[in-house]
């Protein structure tokens, strides 16, 4: 079987990416979010998962509020830690593999964002 280069392995020699993987791989670590879109601010791979991050990150400030409702606000808050934390953790594989990866419902509200 020959070996060839496929779409996969593009993203890894990609200098903006790269450059940029600390810096989204941290923004997905809740108030650090802010770091990718404040210090990478010309670069598109950081900003693209820095937004995702700041929509996460209000999400989990929404889903803290919400936990003073008695019982309903405890379930929300550990549903939401829960899968809120394993988008965070996916977000994070993804940067390090240098793929830009659209989370689910996230994605949408990111792209509203503008910086």
């Amino acid at each position: 079987m020959v070996a060839r280069e496929d779409d996969a392995s593009a993203p890894q020699s990609d200098p903006e990416i790269q450059d940029a993987k600390f810096f989204a791989a941290i923004g997905y670590f809740n108030v650090l979010c802010f770091v990718p879109l404040l210090l990478k601010k010309q670069n598109k791979f950081a900003q693209f998962h820095g937004k995702q991050a700041l929509v996460l990150f209000i999400l989990e400030i929404a889903a803290a509020i919400l936990k003073v409702v008695p019982i309903l606000g405890d379930l929300v808050f550990t549903v939401a830690f829960v899968v809120l934390g394993i988008l965070s953790l996916v977000g994070i594989l993804k940067v390090l593999m240098g793929e830009y990866w659209e989370m689910p419902v996230v994605y949408e509200i990111s792209t509203r964002i503008s910086m």
